[in-house]
């Protein structure tokens, strides 16, 4: 597929199910372009395609002037949540299992979040399979154990990719702006070996590398702090308590 104008020269980069039209060697981005694709294929939804499409190039432009209100997410059930809905409010997300040795945390989580849910904390969990496959159930299923097993009342959305190319724009977002905090404690040395035969290069990049991995976000929709899942909740808790 070419433009209209034969000096300009683009490519379709595949992120799940949007197409993000960028540009090469530093030709301009003509959302025309996107539209012309988007005819061919017989697609009526332009103005959706189109604003993913603008988001996924901002995330791979450094996520300048973003924040977590321009993200959508999905509930469990499909339907698309607007992170906007929770300005104002402290959030901390995490990406979790339900076969994990971390899974327990999920008792503190949800303690954490009666303390101080009155005081505008949500917790936002997005179940993912990527580790271990440690959360290889339904959506309906998941919840259904995590209500059952902890008693979990924060929102829980639907699982999710966090690392690799079929990886929400959330968290896409997340990762290229936050670092490697690194591991602690007697999990970090039975982490640290697993996470090095899945990625050599793990210490240097911000992908995540195992389930509860935490990212605390401000009443500005800021994130100010990434929580490795070895990290203590004591720790966590402290942090949230100064964001609050």
């Amino acid at each position: 597929m070419t433009a209209e104008n034969p000096q300009a020269t683009y490519a379709c980069i595949n992120y799940g199910e949007t197409f993000c039209p960028t540009e090469i060697a530093g030709q301009a981005i003509f959302p025309d372009f996107l539209k012309a694709w988007l005819d061919i294929s017989n697609c009526e939804d332009y103005n959706s395609h189109i604003n993913s499409a603008r988001l996924n190039l901002a995330i791979m432009n450094g996520g300048e002037d973003m924040n977590i209100y321009d993200f959508k997410i999905k509930a469990q059930n499909g339907s698309d949540v607007a992170l906007s809905d929770y300005k104002g409010k402290v959030l901390l997300i995490v990406n979790t299992a339900t076969g994990c040795g971390f899974t327990p945390q999920y008792d503190e989580l949800q303690d954490l979040y009666e303390l101080h849910q009155k005081d505008g904390l949500e917790i936002l969990d997005f179940p993912c399979n990527q580790f271990g496959e440690q959360a290889p159930g339904s959506n309906e299923e998941i919840h259904s154990f995590c209500t059952g097993r902890y008693g979990i009342t924060f929102p829980q959305f639907a699982k999710i990719d966090v690392n690799g190319e079929n990886a929400i724009p959330l968290y896409k977002y997340l990762t290229e702006n936050t670092t490697f905090a690194g591991f602690s404690g007697p999990m970090g040395l039975i982490l640290k070996p697993i996470v090095k035969k899945m990625d050599k290069d793990y210490k240097n990049n911000g992908n995540i590398k195992w389930n509860f991995t935490k990212f605390l976000i401000d009443r500005n929709g800021e994130i100010v702090a990434r929580f490795e899942p070895t990290e203590s909740l004591d720790n966590v808790r402290a942090k949230v308590e100064e964001v609050l």
